[in-house]
């Protein structure tokens, strides 16, 4: 790859309109702190264009680009949507979705925090609140975050899922009570709001975190997997000469 590739900015896609706008704003926030990258947008449901459109078009125009999930887990639309649009063009690279990462855990705290939910109260019980897949490596991804997010609370940190998952948000808090805690909290493991988000509120807990968007931290990330796709696909190319 000779030109800088183009960073796409893949996401779920939502109807949403403040979703929408905080997804806009990542990219700008990414391009903030990396004068000159060149972003734009794919969405794998919900919203065009779509990432198998943008990465034909960049490839029809012999820009190479590196797609990187807006997605907190790896399941379907990462390992089948993504991977199959860039499989085609051997110009275009995925890199790994946002999550599971220790910024991100870091942000859940702080989201935690601002709902007024104490660290150190081992009777308040937090459950994660993913999007859920039924791919197992995805679920597996939304431990991983629950077991960075435990290190920071003296409570219990268990996980819940939308759909696709077991358990459910709503399974997951009325287990939490039984298991004797005073006070759950839902943390959205989510990156903007949407019908998801929506849902959480119907959840049973005593309060609901709001979703990780605005942070700097996450473009932070955003950046970090650009660099690493990159890194791999040079050193692949290098091995290959």
């Amino acid at each position: 790859m000779s030109a800088q590739p183009v960073l796409v900015a893949c996401a779920h896609g939502t109807r949403n309109p403040t979703g929408r706008r905080l997804i806009a704003e990542l990219a700008l926030a990414a391009r903030a702190q990396r004068p000159g990258i060149r972003t734009t947008a794919a969405f794998v449901d919900v919203q065009p264009p779509t990432v198998v459109d943008v990465v034909q078009g960049l490839a029809d125009a012999g820009t190479p680009a590196v797609v990187v999930p807006l997605l907190l887990s790896g399941g379907y639309h990462v390992h089948v949507d993504i991977a199959g649009a860039v499989g085609a063009h051997p110009g275009a690279v995925a890199a790994r979705p946002l999550g599971p990462d220790p910024r991100l855990a870091a942000v859940l705290t702080d989201r935690l925090r601002e709902a007024g939910t104490d660290p150190g109260d081992p009777l308040t019980a937090i459950v994660l609140a993913a999007a859920g897949s039924s791919d197992p490596r995805s679920v597996a991804d939304v431990q991983s975050t629950a077991d960075l997010l435990q290190r920071d609370w003296a409570g219990p940190v268990t996980t819940g899922y939308g759909s696709a998952a077991k358990p459910t948000v709503p399974d997951a808090v009325a287990a939490a009570r039984q298991a004797g805690a005073e006070r759950v909290v839902v943390a959205a493991y989510l990156l903007a709001p949407g019908h998801f988000h929506d849902k959480l509120q119907g959840a049973g807990a005593d309060g609901v975190t709001a979703p990780l968007l605005p942070d700097e931290r996450i473009a932070a990330v955003l950046l970090d997997r650009y660099d690493a796709a990159l890194a791999s696909t040079r050193s692949g190319a290098a091995a290959a000469h």
